[in-house]
């Protein structure tokens, strides 16, 4: 029927079409829906001091291809940032014509007047149009095309669908021979609850074993779980896991540095925000501790279940807290304790989440004036992570500058250093004041650098991120958000939503993560993971990169609108590559050695396929589909 009604489209003949009456449903963007003669947010289109009767609403990032007939003959638009979001906000416009770049706006931000752009069609046959953040994040990135108008001689342009890829699984199956899956170096503060769980892939029943186990922490050899106290002895002990199944017998090393550093690795788990948002409850974080052992994402070495906002009371309830001022849980979490219990069981860590403000951001009891029995209570209940929403404390913060940003995470910091338990603290501030320069030294292990994700449209994020290179390093990581990938949005009784992104746009997704040492976080359904998500998420050679015990962010070695080139050092000595093309469409990239910093001889790795693919040249000349990747391991030779 859709198709039937494009195609009538298309005989219609010329005039000037506004592209408020063309069909909308083809356009992406990174937040909201697309609106006619109204803003994104639904208000009248207004940028600056200029109101606009008809146009389009839309958002960065935005993405929208129209077929053309080559008879058109030029396309007309005031562009520019909203009113409605006052001086915040920043964005480009781009027009491509036959895939090439025809126009390219500076930077437009909000506040300013509008821009009016003219861009000749003669001969076109494929106008792409789009809307890229500011070079910072896409929030407030409210795009407005004003009295945006096609004129033609021919046919009606046509709105295109994305292009459809097949999914192609490119990690291959575990083989049934034990693979040991665990960092090379972990952190743990002295004489606190331990506990971990061995990552091994590989036929089951394993029984494991390790050498070099310090007094007070014994194994579960058929599980593979570590459990006990951290020795009171600082210092590094070092540990040897063998693993032993029907088919074979595997061996590594991991060093247990017992000391005031966590996180030396970059924390990997799953958070409850994507998938199920406010509808979350204790029975779905149980689902997805077991499911996080029955998928495999334990055995590649995901260990923390998180939950997110909306496990507490909220505004309007009758109590928040109760007499001794310890904060109460609603009636989809009737007991912390005996949930952090059921996740330690399957030898995974237990997350939660609250704000320094009165109100977490879906409007939750928070922490204020009560961050010390908080502090002690999370502790107390079992949980090893706390992310820390800033919300509502833009309202209730005192000071100015840097020292506004900071005292919250310094509070909540020195509280969980004091409590009996090795907590790790994910400072969710979105990036405000460069947090990634003082993160560290508040207490932060983790600090987000931008506004949430949007679940289809990680790029804008990923780009800001990786130019973060020298502020990440072991115990303190850049945090670009989660993995949004499979289904998500999971409400009661819901199908939820399935992730949009093409196959290629996934594997960028996730090559970035892993060599920006993010947090390897998943935030999807745990509980409706195909092959291809667990695919994506469970190659050990991807984590392994991700994991690796240097603690390096890939540096940039070039960042063009069509060509991403990261280079990520080892600890071994070899080198991780991505070469990936963020662009909409295909690419011709060539890099080299000298490009990368590398002389002699060196041999390449597939690390998605885990596959040998020989001597690297001098140069190399890859063509990249749009949104796609390639990620190698470099290795000198001999």
């Amino acid at each position: 029927m859709l198709s039937t009604w494009l195609a009538c489209l298309g005989t219609l003949q010329g005039g000037v079409h506004p592209l408020s009456t063309l069909d909308l449903r083809a356009i992406t963007q990174g937040w909201g829906q697309p609106q006619v003669n109204k803003s994104v947010d639904g208000r009248p289109i207004k940028i600056g001091t200029k109101s606009f009767a008809t146009g389009l609403g839309s958002h960065a990032s935005m993405v929208w291809r129209l077929k053309l007939d080559g008879k058109a003959v030029r396309f007309t638009s005031w562009v520019g940032v909203d009113a409605e979001v006052g001086t915040r906000g920043s964005v480009v416009f781009q027009v491509f014509c036959n895939g090439k770049l025809a126009l390219e706006t500076r930077t437009l931000e909000g506040g300013e007047e509008p821009l009016f752009i003219d861009v000749p069609l003669k001969g076109v046959k494929e106008l792409l149009l789009v809307v890229k953040d500011g070079g910072d994040d896409i929030n407030y990135d409210h795009a407005d095309w004003a009295e945006a108008t096609i004129e033609t001689t021919g046919a009606t342009p046509v709105s295109v669908m994305p292009p459809v890829e097949k999914a192609e699984i490119l990690t291959p199956k575990p083989k049934p021979s034990p693979r040991l899956n665990n960092p090379t170096i972990y952190g743990a503060r002295p004489g606190n609850p331990f506990l971990f769980r061995i990552p091994c892939q590989g036929l089951r029943p394993i029984s494991f074993k390790v050498e070099g186990l310090p007094e007070g922490i014994t194994l579960d050899a058929n599980e593979g779980i570590l459990r006990g106290t951290t020795p009171t002895k600082r210092g590094t002990y070092s540990l040897n896991f063998i693993a032993t199944n029907a088919k074979g017998k595997a061996r590594k090393s991991m060093k247990l540095v017992v000391g005031d550093t966590l996180a030396l690795t970059p924390p990997m788990g799953w958070n409850s925000w994507n998938a199920h948002y406010d509808k979350v409850t204790d029975a779905y974080m149980r689902k997805a501790a077991d499911a996080m052992v029955s998928s495999g994402l334990a055995d590649a070495g995901f260990a923390y279940v998180n939950v997110d906002d909306c496990w507490m009371t909220k505004k309007g309830d009758a109590r928040l807290r109760d007499e001794n001022g310890r904060i109460l849980t609603n009636s989809r979490f009737p007991d912390m304790k005996a949930m952090a219990d059921y996740i330690h069981r399957h030898g995974l860590k237990a997350g939660l989440y609250t704000s320094p403000g009165p109100w977490t951001c879906a409007g939750y009891t928070g922490a204020w004036q009560h961050e010390a029995i908080d502090a002690q209570t999370f502790a107390e209940w079992g949980f090893d992570f706390l992310k820390y929403d800033w919300c509502s404390y833009e309202g209730v913060a005192t000071l100015e500058g840097r020292p506004r940003f900071e005292k919250p995470y310094i509070q909540m910091g020195d509280l969980l250093k004091k409590q009996k338990r090795d907590i790790l603290l994910n400072m969710c501030q979105y990036g405000m004041d460069k947090v990634w320069e003082w993160g560290g030294s508040v207490g932060g292990h983790t600090w987000r650098t931008t506004g949430d994700i949007p679940p289809n449209n990680f790029w804008p994020v990923a780009a800001h991120n990786m130019t973060l290179t020298e502020f990440a390093k072991p115990g303190q990581w850049n945090d670009p958000d989660y993995l949004v990938l499979g289904w998500y949005a999971v409400g009661d009784g819901g199908t939820g939503v399935r992730a949009t992104h093409g196959p290629s746009e996934q594997y960028s997704y996730v090559t970035l993560w892993s060599l920006m040492a993010a947090p390897f976080f998943y935030s999807g359904d745990m509980t409706r993971l195909d092959d291809f998500t667990k695919g994506l998420l469970t190659n050990p050679e991807v984590i392994e990169v991700n994991q690796d015990e240097l603690g390096k962010q890939a540096r940039v070695v070039r960042q063009l609108s069509d060509a991403w080139i990261l280079a990520k050092p080892l600890a071994n000595g070899d080198v991780a590559i991505g070469v990936v093309n963020p662009g909409e469409f295909d690419s011709k990239i060539t890099f080299t050695k000298a490009e990368l910093g590398l002389k002699g001889d060196w041999t390449s790795r597939d690390v998605w396929r885990m596959k040998d693919r020989g001597p690297l040249a001098d140069k190399t000349t890859l063509t990249l589909r749009r949104k796609s990747s390639v990620f190698w391991r470099l290795r000198k030779s001999n």
